[in-house]
């Protein structure tokens, strides 16, 4: 292909590479990524049919948790259709609306999850520290507004990303060194400063992720403060139980997000192995929320059973 054709600075597609340096193992590398995906669909499709057939979980904490699993399986199915099919059909070329679409995508539906842990955390929280007024503070009207409160900050932070990324020139080279497009990937292609935009990046992302990170642990403290309090040692085993789940998906989700996060603007790592955890940043989590809280609450569990006919309700 002509340099030129790869040089042009308002180009129409770029390429995503895949895995540098592991491209003849890509075939194999599939195997995990497309077992992973058909999990994360079909636990978090379970996990979503569960909650809505089930009335008595139609609580505060699980409908947080069906939002979980929605935003889930909008991130998986954003970046893996296309990762199999680098890895399949090497079917590299990428539109750039479709890049900026799964750039917006996965960014802002990445805040909206830790928004949503931060719900739970609340809930967790209330329910724990004061449960006399659990009903009366998280309403059906109060679930909604924080729901759609955690959607549009998504929105609304993340919204500027792809017309921002729109308006640079890309003069060195249309390929993208990764499985799916990456907001920081393509700020490295612009031939122009883009000081400013990966200011506003880190900003926005320490304004979401890291403080719901700080309020999420601020919650928790005060509810182990909490729960130690109490005089009866069931209590307090009852009351640790019941965050235990909600605590194994946070460490599910934020450990490899902040080792993502830190490796990509401020570590030295070989390239193959950041897109590697780039990649178990998205997909890991998804197959492992719903694996958590079926294993670990029986009403989930025994629903679930009943649902695919191993047990009855």
């Amino acid at each position: 292909m002509a340099a030129s054709n790869w040089t042009t600075p308002n180009p129409s597609t770029f390429i995503l590479s895949g895995i540098p340096g592991l491209e003849a193992a890509h075939v194999w590398i599939s195997i995990p990524f497309c077992s992973v995906y058909i999990l994360s669909i079909l636990g978090n499709g379970l996990l979503l049919a569960v909650i809505k057939t089930e009335p008595s979980l139609h609580e505060p904490m699980y409908l947080f948790l069906s939002m979980l699993a929605l935003a889930d399986l909008v991130v998986s199915t954003t970046t893996l259709p296309k990762t199999l099919c680098i890895f399949w059909f090497r079917d590299k070329a990428i539109h750039i609306n479709s890049c900026l679409a799964q750039i917006f995508l996965i960014h802002s539906v990445t805040t909206m999850e830790s928004g949503f842990m931060l719900a739970m955390a609340f809930d967790r929280y209330v329910a724990i520290c004061n449960p006399l007024r659990h009903s009366a503070i998280l309403t059906n009207r109060a679930i909604t507004k924080i729901g759609l409160g955690v959607v549009m900050r998504g929105f609304v932070l993340l919204g500027p990303h792809p017309f921002l990324l729109q308006r640079l020139p890309y003069c060195r080279t249309r390929i993208i060194s990764h499985t799916y497009c990456e907001f920081m990937a393509m700020v490295k292609l612009a031939c122009a400063d883009t000081t400013v935009m990966s200011t506003y990046s880190l900003a926005v992302a320490f304004l979401a992720a890291g403080s719901d990170f700080i309020l999420i642990v601020l919650s928790y403290i005060l509810i182990l403060w909490a729960v130690f309090r109490f005089p009866s040692k069931k209590a307090r085993q009852k009351s640790l139980g019941t965050c235990s789940s909600h605590v194994c998906v946070m460490l599910v989700f934020y450990i490899p997000a902040l080792f993502n996060f830190l490796s990509h603007r401020f570590g030295h790592v070989a390239p193959h192995v950041h897109i590697l955890s780039a990649n178990i940043y998205l997909l890991f989590p998804p197959m492992m929320n719903p694996i958590i809280y079926g294993v670990r609450t029986p009403g989930i569990r025994q629903r679930a059973l009943h649902i695919l006919g191993i047990k009855s309700a």
